[in-house]
């Protein structure tokens, strides 16, 4: 071993975790929203472009990284690297949190007798696509920040995302 640490993924249990408490959240909401006779709330179609927008940035830092280490241009910082794995692993912990949220309001109006109009459940079904969205680049970011093996481990497989270091 090189006495490198082994940074290990983000447990996909704490993820659902993150998604059941932030649904448990939303049906409290509305539910408290409900008893006062307030209308449902309704997302804005900008927190899910602003997801969307999250994703797309972070698969192109992630591409970006990967083609620098595989085909060796340049040195890579590897505090870039740790800061794009830590975003990685924000955008995994925010895209389980908004579509939690998102199911769970979605959960709220399955309830109702009179079935909600479309401007009311459509953006909650948008956000919690694009938080999905999200959830997944963030997961495939933080596997291209993985890197493989030194050549002084000696045939060795290190599971575990190494430090960048050329």
């Amino acid at each position: 071993m090189s006495g490198q640490p082994k940074l290990q993924r983000l447990n996909p249990l704490h993820l659902l975790g993150t998604a059941a408490v932030a649904a448990a959240v939303a049906l409290f909401i509305q539910a408290w929203l409900s008893s006062r006779g307030r209308p449902s709330l309704v997302l804005p179609y900008s927190m899910a472009v602003t997801l969307v927008a999250l994703a797309i940035l972070l698969i192109v830092l992630g591409l970006r990284l990967r083609t620098h280490v595989a085909k060796g241009i340049g040195a890579v910082n590897p505090f870039h690297a740790v800061r794009l794995l830590a975003t990685a692993r924000a955008g995994q912990i925010v895209g389980a949190t908004f579509a939690g949220f998102g199911g769970g309001l979605l959960l709220s109006l399955l309830g109702r007798s009179v079935p909600a109009p479309v401007p009311t459940w459509l953006p909650m079904l948008v956000t919690g696509l694009a938080a999905i969205a999200l959830l997944v680049c963030a997961i495939i970011t933080e596997h291209l920040c993985r890197v493989p093996p030194g050549g002084e481990d000696d045939g060795e497989a290190d599971p575990g995302l190494a430090t960048l270091e050329t």
